[in-house]
């Protein structure tokens, strides 16, 4: 694989994000992760999953740079294999645990999101969905997601201000489930990730879509609509030029 790194240790499997100095996501990365995701579905050894980036960030979010290159029809197609990820990774049939080792913004906090447990370092990392800081706007999906994660109350706030969160505010917003310290972060989630594995598997896949799947009802309800919104938006004037000021350093 191009883009992450795969291992596989006493039945938990745990991907590493490795794209550049920030994990920015682009429309391969999102195709491997994608591919990555069923094929460790269908692997009967594999019993739970780990996300987790490299270096300083989780993710950056959206390549923005990249996308810049892309028509409105072609950027669309990418958003709808986007929200396609973190809506099968919502309902994702084995236990998922994001590692969140650094900064996860944007569409990298939206992939946190859609996994079952987030621990969070505690360091200098933030998480933020700071769309609406650079006039963009946000998908229904994420919302439903956010929504079930921290309340009504919380994620207005978070939509609304596009603040940046450290790992103690995030938890008490519930925002993240557990704080680690650096060195102890995948040592943790794979504690974690053990013993979500020990579950029965049938009983787990079974109960965790009762919870989840009202939820991603709804999200499918309107996400068609919120993709074609987002784009409509991140091709107007005004958003057009702010995205056109952000640099990634790669």
């Amino acid at each position: 694989m191009e883009y992450i790194d795969a291992s596989v240790s006493q039945g938990v499997a745990t991907l590493t994000l490795r794209r550049g100095k920030v994990n920015a996501l682009h429309e391969p990365m999102v195709e491997e992760l994608q591919e990555t995701f069923l094929s460790l579905e269908r692997d009967s050894e594999v019993r739970a999953v780990i996300l987790t980036g490299s270096g300083k960030f989780f993710s950056f979010g959206f390549d923005i740079p990249a996308l810049l290159s892309y028509r409105q029809e072609a950027f669309t197609s990418f958003l709808i294999k986007f929200t396609d990820l973190y809506s099968n990774l919502y309902l994702y049939p084995k236990p998922t645990i994001a590692a969140i080792n650094g900064h996860a913004i944007a569409g990298g906090c939206m992939l946190a999101l859609a996994c079952d447990y987030r621990l969070m370092v505690q360091s200098r990392a933030k998480i933020s969905l700071n769309e609406i800081t650079f006039g963009a706007s946000i998908f229904a999906g994420c919302v439903e997601m956010l929504r079930a994660c921290v309340g009504q109350q919380y994620a207005e706030r978070i939509l609304l201000s596009g603040d940046v969160y450290i790992a103690d505010e995030a938890l008490e917003m519930h925002l993240v489930d557990q704080i680690a310290a650096g060195d102890r972060l995948l040592h943790d989630a794979e504690i974690l990730a053990r013993d979500f594995a020990n579950k029965d598997v049938v009983a787990f896949r079974s109960i965790k879509r009762l919870l989840r799947g009202p939820v991603l009802d709804s999200m499918r309800a309107r996400e068609e609509g919120s993709i074609q919104e987002f784009s409509n938006i991140w091709y107007s004037e005004s958003t057009w030029k702010n995205l056109q000021e952000i640099i990634i350093r790669a």
